[in-house]
C-alpha cells in the first residue's frame, strides 16, 4: 500500500463538508451498461462518489451531474472493500449487507454479512483460450473471497490498533483517513485498496479486519461492566491450516492473531493483550489423506535467522515476550517442539515455557492449566495490563506479551488464552474495586458463564477462518471438562477439518494468495495451470468409485460363492483389485488431495 498517497482534503470533492477520518456509511450503486457509479448518501458527503468504466476498470471521481441516462439497476451498498485486476479487467469488491454488532468506545462496529464483486471485464473476449480458462479459475476464487468469514469494520474508528497503542498516538492522527491510522498488518483488504488510495477516494477506503469481535454487558454488585473481546488476524502469512504452517523467511508466522480483552467500568478502561502464532521455524505438513500428515522441518540456508527475525519484530512491537509452547513432547510434535526449544536457547531475552497440554490436561480437566499459570504468574505480574481513566490518564501499562502456540494455534491455544484471560479479568476488576483482593468471577456463575461463552465463540470463529471448522475442546472452556455431547461435536469438527484440508483447501489457499497479493496476475506469462496431470486433476472421485464398487461387487460375489463355488475365483479377483486400488491411493495420497495451484508453499 502506498504510504505516499495523500488524504482527501476539504473541498476536493463536490461537497466541502467531507470529513477526514470518516468513511461513507451508506452508498448508492448505479449499474449502467458501460459503467458503475457509486455515490455517498450520507448528509455530510451527499453526491460525493466515483465511477468505474466496465471495459477497463478505470476509476474516476464523479464530476458534475449524472446525466439523464437511466441505470439498469440501483441498489444500496455499505462499503467498498477494494479492487483486484485479473486478465480480463478489474473486479470491484463491495459490501452488500452488514450487521450492526455493538458500540465500541463510542463507535458503531459492523460485521460483513455479504460481499459482491462487480465485473469490469469487457476484455474477456480478447483473451486466448488458455487465458479464458485461467480467468474462469480466478473468478471462481473470487466467489470464495466473497464468502470470507469473520470480517469487521467501523466507519469512524480504527479497529487494527489496540487500546494501549491508540492512547499513545497523537490526537491529530484521528483526522487522517482511516487507512492511514491503521496498522497495515491487520488490514485484511490491504492489497485491494491501492487503486482507491491512488485515486484519493479516502472516504470510500474501509479497512477491514478479520478475526473476532464481541461485546457483552453484565452487572457485578449492582455495577454495569462492559467486556469486549476483539481479535485481529495478521495478513502477512494468510492461509489455510495445512498449506500455511510455521514461518516464512522474513519470520512472519501462520495464524498470527492478536487478541485483546477490554473491560470498561465507570471511568476506567482496561485491556489485556495476548498473541498466538505458528511455531516460528521453517516446517510443513503436507496433506496426504492420512489423519495426521507427517511434520517436516525444512532445511534452508536462512533457517537459523527465521526465529530471530520473528522475535525481534515482536519485542519491537510489544516489549518483553513470554513464549508458551503447548505442543506434545513425543512423536512428530515432540521433534518439532524439541527443535523449537533448541532454537529458543539462543534468545536469552525471551523466556520459553514448554507445557505439554495433552499430557497434563489429557483427562479433560480444564483446571490443570493452573499448573501453567503457576509457572508464569510472575511474568504476567511483571508484564501487567493497560489501565486508563476517563481523562485519558495512564494508570498502568502492559509492558510485554504472552505468545501461545500449539500446532494449529487453535484448540489448545484458545483454552489456554481463555484461562489467562479469566485470571486477568479478576485482576482488572480487583484493581477497579469491583472485586476484593481474594475474590474471583468464579464466585459469580452467571458472569463466569457469559465469559466462557465469549471465549468459546472466539475460538470457533478463529478456527473457522484457518481450519474451516469449529474449534475443538470448547467444552473445556465452557464447562471445565469434556462432555459426551462435546466429544460428538469435536468428532464432527475433526471430520470436517479432515475433508476440507484434504479436498478443498488448495483452492481456498489460492483465493487467499490472490487477494493478499502473494500471487500477481499478469498477461503474457505462462499459465499457472500448465502442470502435470497428477497435480492438475484430482483422481479421488474415480478412486473412491472403484474402491466402493470393488467392495460392493466383492461382497455380492462372496454371497454368490456361498451358493456356487464357481463365483469364488471372481470374488478373489475383485478383492485383489480393490486392495490394490486402496494401496495405490494410500501410497500416492498427496496426489489425490486438493493442492494450491498459484503459490504452493512459501
Amino acid at each position: 500500500m502506498s504510504e505516499e498517497a495523500q488524504p482527501l482534503l476539504h473541498g476536493d470533492g463536490p461537497n466541502d463538508e467531507v470529513v477526514r477520518g470518516l468513511c461513507c456509511t451508506e452508498m448508492e450503486l448505479r449499474e449502467y451498461s458501460d459503467k458503475y457509479i457509486v455515490r455517498s448518501t450520507d448528509p455530510y458527503a451527499a453526491g460525493y462518489g466515483f465511477s468505474v468504466d466496465r471495459s477497463h476498470g478505470v476509476i474516476r471521481p464523479l464530476e458534475g451531474d449524472l446525466g439523464s441516462e437511466n441505470p439498469l439497476k440501483v441498489s444500496t451498498i455499505y462499503g467498498v472493500a477494494g479492487v483486484i485486476r485479473l486478465l480480463a479487467g478489474s473486479y470491484i469488491l463491495v459490501i452488500t449487507s452488514r450487521k450492526e454488532l455493538a458500540s465500541y468506545l463510542g463507535s458503531t462496529i459492523y460485521g460483513v454479512d455479504s460481499m459482491r464483486f462487480l465485473s469490469c471485464n469487457e476484455a474477456l473476449k480478447e483473451l486466448t483460450t488458455q487465458e479464458k480458462k485461467d480467468e474462469a479459475y480466478f473468478m471462481s476464487l473470487l466467489k470464495i473471497v466473497e464468502a470470507t468469514p469473520g470480517l469487521y469494520f467501523s466507519y469512524d474508528r480504527d479497529l487494527t490498533i489496540n487500546l494501549q497503542r491508540s492512547s499513545q498516538l497523537a490526537k491529530e492522527r484521528t483526522r487522517k483517513p482511516l487507512w492511514k491510522q491503521a496498522d497495515p498488518r491487520f488490514i485484511w483488504n490491504r492489497n485491494l485498496l491501492e487503486e482507491f488510495i491512488e485515486a484519493k477516494l479516502d472516504p470510500f477506503v474501509i479497512p477491514l479486519i478479520q478475526g473476532h469481535f464481541q461485546t457483552i454487558q453484565f452487572t457485578l454488585k449492582d455495577a454495569p461492566v462492559k467486556l469486549t473481546l476483539i481479535s485481529r488476524r495478521c495478513n502477512r502469512r494468510l492461509g489455510t491450516r495445512m498449506w500455511r504452517r510455521g514461518a516464512n523467511l522474513e519470520g512472519d508466522v501462520a495464524n498470527f492473531v492478536e487478541s485483546e480483552q477490554i473491560v470498561e467500568y465507570g471511568c476506567f478502561r482496561s485491556s489485556f493483550l495476548q498473541i498466538r502464532g505458528s511455531i516460528p521455524l521453517l516446517w510443513e505438513q503436507i496433506v496426504d489423506l492420512s489423519y495426521k500428515p507427517k511434520l517436516n522441518l525444512i532445511e534452508h540456508a536462512e533457517a537459523a535467522k527465521v526465529a530471530q527475525r520473528h522475535y525481534y519484530d515482536l519485542m519491537q512491537r510489544y516489549g518483553e515476550v513470554l513464549a508458551v509452547d503447548l505442543t506434545d513432547k513425543h512423536g512428530d510434535e515432540g521433534k518439532l517442539s524439541h527443535a523449537y526449544s533448541v532454537e529458543m536457547e539462543k534468545f536469552p531475552d525471551v523466556r520459553y515455557v514448554s507445557f505439554d497440554f495433552h499430557n497434563t490436561c489429557g483427562k479433560g480437566n480444564f483446571d490443570s492449566v493452573q499448573l501453567l499459570y503457576d509457572q508464569i504468574k510472575e511474568d504476567i505480574d511483571k508484564q501487567g495490563y493497560f489501565l486508563m481513566n476517563a481523562e485519558g490518564e495512564l494508570l498502568m501499562e502492559q509492558k510485554g506479551i504472552i505468545r501461545s502456540n500449539c500446532i494449529d494455534c487453535l484448540d489448545r491455544t484458545n483454552v489456554t488464552q481463555s484461562f489467562l484471560g479469566r485470571k486477568l479479568l479478576d485482576i482488572q476488576l480487583q484493581k477497579m474495586g469491583l472485586l476484593s483482593p481474594n475474590e474471583s468471577i468464579t464466585a459469580h456463575n452467571n458472569i463466569l458463564d457469559i465469559f466462557k461463552t465469549v471465549w468459546v465463540e472466539h475460538g470457533d470463529e478463529i478456527s473457522q477462518e484457518y481450519a474451516g471448522s469449529h474449534a475443538l475442546k470448547g467444552d473445556l472452556v465452557r464447562y471445565g471438562r469434556q462432555t459426551f455431547s462435546g466429544l460428538v461435536k469435536d468428532g464432527l469438527s475433526a471430520l470436517s477439518r479432515y475433508y476440507l484440508n484434504n479436498f478443498q483447501d488448495g483452492m481456498r489457499q489460492d483465493a487467499l494468495d490472490l487477494i493478499s497479493g502473494q500471487y500477481n496476475v499478469s498477461r503474457g506469462g505462462p499459465s499457472p495451470f500448465q502442470q502435470n496431470a497428477l497435480e492438475n486433476i484430482s483422481y479421488l472421485p474415480l478412486a473412491s468409485a472403484v474402491i466402493i464398487g470393488g467392495i460392493t461387487l466383492t461382497t455380492f460375489s462372496l454371497n454368490q460363492a456361498g451358493r456356487n463355488m464357481q463365483h469364488f475365483p471372481a470374488s478373489i479377483l475383485l478383492a485383489g483389485v480393490t486392495v490394490g486400488v486402496v494401496a495405490l491411493v494410500k501410497a500416492n495420497g498427496k496426489q489425490f488431495c486438493s493442492r494450491p495451484r498459484l503459490c504452493g508453499l512459501y
